[in-house]
């Protein structure tokens, strides 16, 4: 009787060893992939020396606004959470919602707000060069 409990139990454990080790799928979605910003112009030529990258959470409250300001290096974000509407000078808007992708202005002059009852969050990557300020403000 010992014997044969110690085999169920060696094969339980067999068995459960041997389960498929299937692992999900992965998945890839792209989110953006241009040569354009949000507005349709063409993004500029990188500038010359170090690279360096910068990656941002920002937080924007319900109903706030950001001072007008631009962007000398290439930049690109994800909204992860509300809604974030963004309009040039020359009044070109960009809408968000949660889940969107956003190309940014560069040397442009622009501002965001976030017209939603909740916080806007947006992660936002910048490709730049070292010694080169990410955001001027107006």
């Amino acid at each position: 009787m010992k014997k044969l409990i110690i085999l169920f139990c060696f094969t339980f454990i067999f068995l459960v060893a041997c389960k498929s080790n299937k692992t999900a799928e992965i998945t890839v979605i792209s989110l953006a992939k241009t040569s354009k910003s949000w507005n349709g112009k063409l993004l500029p030529k990188y500038l010359d020396g170090n690279p360096e990258i910068t990656i941002l959470k920002i937080i924007i409250p319900p109903k706030a606004k950001l001072p007008l300001h631009k962007h000398p290096e290439i930049n690109a974000g994800v909204l992860l959470k509300g809604k974030l509407r963004v309009i040039s000078k020359e009044n070109d808007t960009l809408m968000l919602k949660a889940g969107e992708p956003i190309v940014e202005l560069v040397n442009v002059w622009h501002y965001g707000e976030n017209p939603g009852t909740v916080p806007a969050e947006i992660i936002v990557f910048y490709a730049g060069v070292k010694g080169t300020p990410i955001t001027i403000i107006k």
